[in-house]
């Protein structure tokens, strides 16, 4: 199975078109998105990926509400189970939490996005994964991450380059 991740798409129609047609021609069988969508609008863009799509609210998501209806978001943490891996999803703003998902030994991935800055970092037999942020807002590098099950693989990729950013097997 492989899996996109996705976090901060924060509005930018233009960025988030880029990953769902990255996602797209990839034919991920799943996409997971670590929040920060920040407005429903951005489901025009979302809904056209082939592949199902579960996330969490960030920090920025003021019109949850609205999310919820155009998208299915409903929560702030997510568990998901895929090819017999387990994986949590959260925003990344509460640290506590973060570090704790992270070293519950519960977790084969945790999924974190908030900083904007794409990192893969091995806590014991979990492996983090920030995909960075697909706005490019903050760090000027639009990236996304590919989880593949099988191969037990996850690289970060720049959505403008297709240049490798990170990797790491799990």
């Amino acid at each position: 199975m492989l899996i996109g991740i996705m976090s901060d798409t924060h509005d930018n129609l233009p960025a988030i078109r880029k990953a769902v047609e990255f996602f797209n021609e990839r034919n991920v069988d799943l996409v997971i998105h670590a929040g920060d969508y920040v407005a429903p609008f951005v489901a025009r863009e979302l809904k056209k990926l082939k592949a199902p799509l579960k996330g969490v609210f960030g920090n920025n998501d003021g019109e949850r509400k609205g999310l919820y209806e155009a998208l299915g978001i409903y929560d702030e943490l997510i568990e998901l189970e895929a090819d017999g891996m387990k994986i949590a999803v959260t925003h990344g703003t509460n640290e506590v939490l973060v570090k704790a998902l992270a070293h519950s030994r519960l977790y084969d991935v945790v999924v974190v996005g908030h900083t904007h800055r794409y990192e893969i970092q091995e806590v014991g037999r979990t492996v983090l994964v920030n995909p960075g942020e697909v706005c490019g807002y903050v760090t000027g590098v639009k990236s996304v991450a590919l989880l593949g099950t099988r191969k037990r693989e996850v690289q970060i990729l720049n959505l403008d380059s297709g240049e490798l950013l990170g990797a790491m097997s799990l």
